[in-house]
């Protein structure tokens, strides 16, 4: 079986397009705690009231119930994940291993990228709400300015999308990111990317590992 898949990586830095992509081509499961978190509310589960419960009264879903959120719905046994977006930190990271991987074949996918490159993607970035479609001016523009492809509607640029907020939410992410990626290799299980690449080349490493 194909090991089970962590994204570590910057916002901007590709994840969600490459696991897609995984999702389509090697049959991944792709887990987002976001996704998970209200799928469980919706399904009013025990878990769900409890997850609610945090949600409604406006604090932050502690580490437990996301693992608890894991452990429900992951069937490791039959079943390749993609996790996105845990673990944000190392604590989070041993966590997921000691509660939810347990020896489970694993690797974690570290997409690599200057700060500056990440700065300009994410400054460049545009948002499609209705749609969902995310352009680039750089690299992916709409045929007409300002215009989703798809549904014609006004695209958005994100008021916290702005050069000193993103370096500062960069900045941020790094000093807990770093010792996540130590963890993984000193564990033997990282796969480094440079997410600089075209997505095309991105993916083509991907499944070079996975194959």
């Amino acid at each position: 079986m194909k090991p089970q898949l962590i994204l570590l990586g910057a916002p901007g830095a590709g994840k969600g397009t490459q696991a897609a992509r995984l999702v389509k081509e090697f049959g991944y499961n792709h887990i987002s705690t976001g996704d998970l978190l209200r799928g469980e509310v919706a399904k009013g589960t025990e878990l769900g009231l409890r997850v609610k419960q945090v949600m409604d009264s406006g604090d932050l879903v502690d580490d437990q119930l996301v693992l608890d959120l894991l452990k429900a719905n992951c069937d490791l046994s039959n079943k390749v994940y993609i996790f996105d977006g845990f673990p944000r930190n190392l604590e989070q990271a041993k966590a997921l291993e000691e509660h939810v991987l347990k020896g489970t074949p694993s690797k974690a996918v570290n997409f690599d990228m200057n700060i500056d490159v990440l700065v300009e993607r994410i400054t460049n970035r545009r948002i499609a709400q209705k749609s969902g479609e995310i352009y680039n001016l750089l690299t992916r523009p709409p045929k007409v300015e300002g215009k989703c492809d798809v549904s014609g509607e006004d695209l958005i640029h994100r008021k916290d999308d702005n050069e000193d907020t993103v370096r500062n939410r960069m900045n941020v992410f790094k000093s807990a990111n770093g010792p996540v990626v130590d963890y993984y290799k000193a564990e033997g299980r990282l796969i480094n990317i440079d997410a600089a690449q075209e997505p095309d080349a991105v993916f083509k490493t991907l499944s070079e590992v996975l194959s």
